[in-house]
């Protein structure tokens, strides 16, 4: 519903975002969560997110996802990934989303591992 008041009510106001795979966007507060959404539901205004897969174990909270939409310049935004979220009074208190662009293009398995193993 692209409702930024009710979405964000789902985080602590203290929340912690941690970004493992890109460590330098990691951030702290339920402020800084609203001012990322308000600026991607406003820029955005299709995006889409699917759960594919949850579980949970006590206040943990995992969900496989894709994020869809159309960005401004009319390209499309595919992002897939897992959040493990800490879930305490029914709001996420932190997280680490591990949540990255889909690259359609590119060699097969062989090329990918040879990339991890040269550092391509």
């Amino acid at each position: 519903r692209h409702d930024i008041d009710a979405f964000i009510a789902c985080f602590h106001d203290d929340y912690d975002s941690v970004q493992p795979l890109r460590p330098s966007e990691a951030f702290t507060g339920s402020d800084q969560a609203r001012k990322n959404w308000s600026r991607i539901f406003e820029s955005i205004p299709d995006v889409r997110g699917e759960i594919l897969r949850s579980a949970s174990s006590g206040d943990t909270a995992w969900i496989e996802l894709t994020v869809t939409g159309t960005r401004p310049d009319g390209n499309a935004l595919d992002m897939r990934g897992v959040i493990i979220s800490g879930v305490v009074d029914d709001r996420m208190e932190w997280v680490r989303l591990y949540l990255e662009p889909v690259f359609e293009e590119g060699g097969d398995i062989d090329q990918g591992v040879g990339d991890m193993i040269d550092g391509a």
